[in-house]
Formats: structure tokens, sequence, C-alpha cells
């Protein structure tokens, strides 16, 4: 099934112009939610109440307001809010390419594939073929909903994919993080890159991945509108707060021996037919020795 784009926008940069249509990226499963209830199972619900005089207040009769000081507002109506957001231009204005690599991942924020429009198909392969022969991607500034995005147009294998960015003001640095310095030994190196080999692998593959939580939670809401008892199981109990102080060298160790002990558990599980023949074989033989042994009988007559 075809995909719905979401809108049409044109891509600018220079007196180029790409017209593309802007397709949903990602697709997040909904949380699970629970209803408020009094203690009878009626539902509850919220009202606005007045600070002031502590009257219930209707959603008609508010207004917005912005507080400039403590408890000092200014207020605006609708149409003082609706000249205040920033016009969709319906336009992703290019302002400069960077080498692909030097973007934070940090910055990310929602995605969205690009699919060339009605008479886009060349500017559109020729931007996507050349960012790639590059190793660069594009940065640009998007007006829509109200506000101004900071955009990066990327290249992937299928064509062009467009990432919000943050906004540099609304990254904190690492540097507010306390990273104390420590003295490692090249026996710990060692150790730690060799547990880190034993469980690397070619490439991040999301299929592997799944919400076990969401799922245990799913099941245990079904067991319960069907009228079984939730238990909570063993071993689920919170664990202490602090961790406990552990020897690296021990540790690193100690998962490096589990990961053989797993590797090997998962190839007996995977080949136990094919050391059944091995004992046949060992079988036979042993039958053939064993003839070969026993003694010959003469049978005698009775007298």
């Amino acid at each position: 099934m075809a995909a719905r784009s979401l809108q049409a926008v044109t891509i600018t940069f220079g007196l180029v112009t790409i017209p593309v249509k802007m397709y949903a990226a990602t697709n997040p499963r909904a949380g699970i939610s629970f209803t408020m209830l009094d203690a009878k199972g009626g539902r509850v619900r919220q009202q606005y109440v007045s600070a002031e005089s502590g009257e219930v207040v209707q959603r008609s009769e508010m207004i917005k307001g912005y507080e400039f000081e403590k408890d000092r507002f200014v207020t605006f109506t609708k149409d003082e809010l609706k000249a205040l957001e920033e016009a969709s231009s319906g336009a992703i204005e290019i302002t400069e390419f960077v080498p692909a690599e030097s973007i934070d991942p940090v910055f990310y924020e929602k995605a969205y594939f690009l699919g060339p429009d009605k008479g886009g198909a060349k500017p559109y392969r020729l931007l996507a073929d050349a960012m790639r022969e590059s190793g660069r991607s594009a940065i640009g500034r998007w007006a829509a909903r109200g506000k101004q995005y900071l955009v990066n147009i990327r290249v992937v294998e299928q064509g062009l994919v467009l990432q919000e960015l943050l906004y540099a003001d609304e990254v904190r640095s690492m540097d507010e993080v306390e990273v104390p310095d420590a003295t490692i030994g090249p026996k710990e190196l060692q150790l730690a890159n060799q547990l880190i080999d034993s469980i690397t692998s070619e490439s991040f593959d999301a299929t592997k991945y799944k919400d076990d939580v969401k799922d245990r939670l799913e099941a245990q809401i079904q067991k319960k509108v069907e009228g079984e008892e939730i238990t909570v199981p063993e071993g689920a109990a919170a664990a202490p707060a602090g961790a406990k102080v552990i020897d690296i060298m021990d540790a690193l160790r100690a998962s490096l021996k589990r990961k053989a002990g797993v590797d090997a558990a998962v190839e007996d599980d995977r080949a136990p037919a094919a050391r059944k023949p091995a004992a046949k074989a060992a079988e036979k033989k042993t039958v053939k020795k064993s003839a070969k042994k026993a003694p010959s009988r003469s049978v005698r007559k009775a007298a």
C-alpha cells in the first residue's frame, strides 16, 4: 500500500526549486494509558478553577496571557496570537551544505521522508546523487505550523530524508556533566575490547528489538480483563539504590566467561542432530568389535 503524503513543499537553493512531498517516517506505538476513576469506578473530570475567586472557569471564558514578571501578565486575543505566528511559506530554504558526519545526532528531532512531487523527479535525483557523492547534507529553514524549524536534509539509500533539528540553545552542553578522570590499564582496555568484540554486529538491525515491557503490560491487563488476578513475579523487587562497587577486571572476565557459555549453549541447541549420527556410528563400531572378539562355540552332540 502506497504511503499517503502529509503535504507538498518546495526545496529551494540558489535559483533551483525542487517540488517534493513529505511522508511520515515513523509510526510510534501508542502508549498504554489509564483512565482516572473514583473509588466506585466512575469517571472523574478535571475543571479549571480561578485562583482568585475559586469559581469554575469554562474554556470559552479563557484567554491566553504571558507572565513577564511574577504574577504580572499581558493578555492576547486570538487575532493577536495569529499575527504572532510565523507564516507558513511552503518552502524549505537551504542555507548551506555541511559534511554529513558533522551533525551531532543529539540535535535530531522528528524525521520525514521526502519524495519527488510532479515535475520534480530529475532535480530530486540530481540533489540526492550530488549529496551522496560529496558526502554532504543540507541545512535549511522551514516555516510551518506557526514556527520556524531548523532542518537537515540528508541522503539515504532510497532518497532524501528531512530531519527537524533542535536549535543550539535547546541542547545542553556535555560540559555540565562531571566526568572525573580515571587511570585505565592496558590489560583492562584489552579485556574491554574483547567484550565489545564478542557482542559486536555488522550493522544495527532494529527488527531485533521490541518493547518487551509494553507487551508484558498488555498481557497482564488482558488477564485482568478476563477476570484473572495479576501477581507480581518473583525477583521483581526494586533494585537497591546505589551501584555495588566491584572490581572492573573481575567484571570483565565474568562477562566474557558468561558470553562464552551462552554461545556454547546456543551452539548445542543448534546442532543436536549433527551429533546423533556420530553416536550411531560409534555404536556400530562397538558392535563390530564385539563380534570379532566373541569366541566361536562348538555344538556337542549328546552321547
